[in-house]
């Protein structure tokens, strides 16, 4: 799928939204995207359900492709970059980062963020324990850490629109949802569900598909 763009002014900030889960702040030269959930099919495969691994495959080569056109420097994952415990996924995405050694991966710990920060330290990842603050910007993993007084830059609820057509055919589609004080972002790996429920009434949606990013 090729790398679509769009760009946004926050804060006097430009961010660009792309079409494959995951923004992109050219100021920092910093990737930001969340809800990656490494371990999450090795732990379903490991309960009897089959769950293919080219799901891992798939989203560590989106990543890779990301890191490379944007020629990221940072790589930061706001929650939920491990789903569980320490598993064969996890090695697979050790090797990712030894094949990415000159870029530096940060850490927001999300819900599923379960493992001991020496695990962190020792795949060289920093790890926040709550969040970061980065000039107009606060990155979190969701709303807890969040305030009226910073713009927040968060994931965990896996945004969604619900895009009807002509009669009952409707699509559902991964979105950015923006707000007056926060911007969520989609979940980074396929191997999610979709809220397509907003959490701000007056929130806009950008939905994106292999061609497009789109404000809804």
């Amino acid at each position: 799928m090729s790398t679509i763009t769009k760009d946004i002014s926050i804060q006097n900030e430009v961010l660009t939204l792309t079409n494959q889960r995951a923004l992109f702040w050219g100021q920092h030269k910093t990737l930001v995207l969340s809800d990656l959930h490494i371990g999450k099919t090795a732990h379903f495969r490991k309960a009897g359900i089959p769950i293919p691994s080219a799901i891992l495959d798939n989203d560590l080569k989106k990543l890779q492709d990301l890191i490379n056109f944007f020629e990221a420097e940072i790589v930061l994952v706001v929650g939920d970059l491990f789903h569980a415990e320490n598993n064969t996924d996890i090695d697979q995405f050790q090797k990712f980062l030894q094949d990415n050694r000159k870029v530096s991966f940060e850490l927001i710990k999300g819900n599923h963020d379960r493992l001991k920060n020496s695990f962190y330290e020792s795949l060289g990842i920093s790890v926040y324990k709550t969040h970061k603050d980065v000039a107009a910007f606060r990155f979190v993993h969701d709303e807890q850490h969040c305030g009226e007084d910073i713009f927040c830059i968060s994931g965990h609820t896996h945004p969604g629109v619900l895009i009807r057509g002509r009669g009952k055919v409707s699509i559902k589609l991964p979105c950015y949802e923006l707000s007056e004080h926060r911007l969520i972002l989609p979940a980074f790996s396929e191997f999610t569900g979709l809220n397509t429920k907003r959490t701000v009434d007056s929130a806009i949606c950008y939905g994106f598909t292999e061609k497009s990013v789109f404000e809804i």
